[in-house]
């Protein structure tokens, strides 16, 4: 007889449990610190990305989505759509402000989703069998740029132009927008570098690869952007 207790399945499963929880909040800890590195070493971030490992994978939801979500809010703060939607006088800047986040959360999952779809089927085009979660990874951890353009745009929109960004006509007519928009662009092509960057570094693609995913991605940004307008 074992002078040692017994240990009971539900006992085991507790401790197993205690284990992976351990393991999962470092590694989201380490994800969290990789962000920064996306603009200093973004090599690095897309190499790690790489780990198929269980734990490691979910631990980048959290950074996936809040990058995600910021990112959604820029695109949706400088489309044309958006333009309008004071032009409603029930439309105040709490309203504003509400709206806005739940848009961006829509414009970001479809993009997370769409883009991470367009990024596997360029990948696996090309002969290779990449996950189609780190294929949307991939894109969420590449659209830091975006996400950090609202540093810049939104306090240019509040002082610049205030409200009359949201409604038809105003100060925000002419070369102030033009401007506001092209600095947004500046940050999605720095986006779409990172993509690049991670198409090669993640998943190895061939520059033919990454080209052919590019293009078909540029498609669905268009998409995104211009059906708000059809009415």
């Amino acid at each position: 007889m074992s002078d040692h207790p017994r240990v009971k399945p539900v006992e085991e499963a507790d401790r197993e449990g205690a284990v992976l929880a351990r393991a999962g909040e470092a590694a989201a800890s380490a994800w969290w610190a990789r962000v920064p590195h996306l603009v200093t070493a973004p090599r690095s971030v897309f190499t790690a990305l790489a780990s198929t490992d269980r734990v490691d994978v979910d631990a980048r939801s959290e950074p996936v989505l809040a990058i995600v979500i910021l990112a959604g809010i820029a695109g949706v703060v400088v489309a044309p759509a958006w333009g309008t939607v004071m032009d409603d006088g029930s439309v105040d800047l709490l309203v504003l402000l509400v709206v806005t986040f739940i848009a961006g959360l829509f414009y970001g999952a479809a993009g997370y989703f769409l883009l991470g779809l367009v990024v596997w089927l360029g990948a696996k085009a090309v002969g290779t069998d990449p996950s189609f979660r780190i294929a949307r990874q991939v894109v969420g951890f590449s659209a830091l740029p975006l996400a950090l353009s609202l540093v810049v745009v939104v306090p240019a929109i509040a002082v610049a132009f205030g409200e009359d960004w949201f409604r038809t006509g105003g100060s925000d007519e002419g070369t102030g927008q033009a401007t506001l928009v092209g600095i947004e662009l500046v940050f999605a092509a720095w986006s779409l570098a990172l993509v690049a960057l991670g198409l090669r570094t993640t998943f190895r693609l061939p520059w033919r690869g990454v080209v052919g995913a590019l293009a078909l991605a540029a498609v669905i940004v268009a998409a995104l952007f211009v059906l708000p307008e059809v009415r």
